[in-house]
């Protein structure tokens, strides 16, 4: 029970008894030879948990029926319950709108780091992303062009995985010592600690793995 509702109860209780002049709980108390925690009870919107001979004493002390005080305190606590059934639904109401808005916010905030993030990204590989297509036609016209003149136009993707602290993990033809948590078998059977070779690189973020590099045992002819 709210605070409201006790001094509602309480003013209610206090101007049946000055009707009868009756000055305090304690005078009522002993009026209508019941215990005070029973007219607290009243003041606190809990009519309905006195007994009925309890509620008929209090109700000849005061000189009213019985029907006539459980109305006006029932019927009380009632629209203070209706009243803070509304304002709770009000709050309720409230915080989801503050939720909703919270979230298209955030919505919003993501769409635009998503557009910067993009935008960065196509600035750092615009080189390649203009020249690259006119590269792939040229090779189609001429199957002949040397693949090194393509290299270059690499550069802008080397420079975003730069920018993205991704790093290669070994290099392609590169023999080194099995670690199955950075490398990943392609063919054959290899006990850690034992020569492999690289055929495909592997990625990293910083201690994040991305992808781990294939490798293959190393032969007796590869060692040859």
């Amino acid at each position: 029970m709210n605070q409201y509702s006790y001094e509602t109860n309480k003013q209610l209780l206090q101007d049946l008894m000055q009707q009868v002049d009756i000055s305090d709980l304690e005078e009522l108390s002993q009026e209508a030879n019941v215990a005070r925690l029973q007219l607290i009870r009243i003041q606190r919107g809990l009519i309905r948990n006195l007994s009925v001979d309890a509620i008929a004493r209090i109700a000849k002390a005061l000189n009213v029926s019985i029907d006539s005080l459980v109305e006006t305190f029932v019927e009380q606590s009632t629209e203070n319950t209706k009243l803070q059934k509304t304002e709770n639904r009000d709050a309720l109401t409230a915080c989801q709108q503050e939720y909703q808005k919270l979230q298209q916010e955030m919505l919003e905030q993501q769409e635009f780091l998503e557009a910067e993030f993009q935008q960065a990204s196509l600035e750092t590989i615009e080189s390649w992303l203009l020249q690259w297509p006119t590269a792939v036609a040229a090779v189609h016209k001429n199957p002949q062009l040397p693949a090194e003149r393509l290299l270059s136009l690499v550069k802008p993707i080397e420079q975003l995985l730069k920018q993205w602290d991704i790093k290669t993990i070994a290099s392609v033809g590169e023999e080194l010592f099995y670690d199955p948590q950075y490398h990943q078998l392609l063919k054959g059977t290899a006990e850690p600690g034992e020569l492999v070779k690289v055929r495909y690189v592997g990625y990293k973020q910083e201690d994040k793995l991305l992808y781990k590099a294939k490798v293959s045992p190393v032969e007796i002819s590869d060692e040859g």
